[in-house]
C-alpha cells in the first residue's frame, strides 16, 4: 500500500547538507590563517604590546654589541634591566610577577642570560654565539608575555 502522502524531509535535508559542506569548507580555509603568529602593530618600528619596549631595547642593545660598541650595549642592558624591574615586578597589579610569577621568573632568568655578559664585558667582548643563542632565547620568551 502506497502512502499519497510524501515526507518533506528528502526535500529539505539536501539544502541543509549543501549549507553544512559551506560551513566547514569556510571553516578549513580560515584555520590555516589562524594558525600563523599573530601580526603586532608597530609604531615607529616598536611593537605595541605588552612586551614591545623591552624587546626593542633588547634589539638595540644586540645591534650595539655587533657593531663593537660594547659601553653602549652595556647602558642599554641597564636601562633594560631597570625598566623591567619596575614595571613587571613592582608595577602594581598589572606587572607580570602579580599576573604570571612562572613566565615571569623564566623572561627574568632569560634577560638576565643575554644582558649579564654585555653589562660584565669589562672592555672585552663576550664570546658572539653565546650572545646571539640569549638574545634569542630571550625574545622566544617574550613572545610568550604578549
Amino acid at each position: 500500500m502506497a502512502f499519497p502522502f510524501q515526507s518533506p524531509f528528502p526535500r529539505t535535508i539536501r539544502p541543509l547538507l549543501a549549507l553544512v559542506l559551506v560551513s566547514l569548507s569556510a571553516c578549513a580555509a580560515s584555520a590555516p590563517a589562524l594558525a600563523q603568529e599573530k601580526k603586532v602593530a608597530q609604531k615607529n618600528g616598536v611593537d605595541i604590546s605588552k612586551m614591545g619596549a623591552y624587546r626593542a631595547l633588547a634589539q638595540h642593545m644586540y645591534l650595539d654589541f655587533q657593531k663593537g660598541d660594547l659601553a653602549a650595549a652595556a647602558e642599554l642592558g641597564t636601562v633594560l634591566e631597570r625598566l623591567w624591574d619596575k614595571a613587571e615586578e613592582y608595577g602594581g597589579d598589572t606587572a607580570l610577577a602579580k599576573t604570571n610569577r612562572q613566565l615571569f621568573d623564566e623572561i627574568d632568568k632569560a634577560m638576565d642570560q643575554f644582558i649579564t655578559p654585555l653589562t660584565e664585558a669589562k672592555g672585552k667582548p663576550p664570546d658572539a654565539a653565546r650572545v646571539k643563542a640569549a638574545f634569542n632565547a630571550y625574545l622566544d620568551k617574550l613572545k610568550l608575555a604578549d
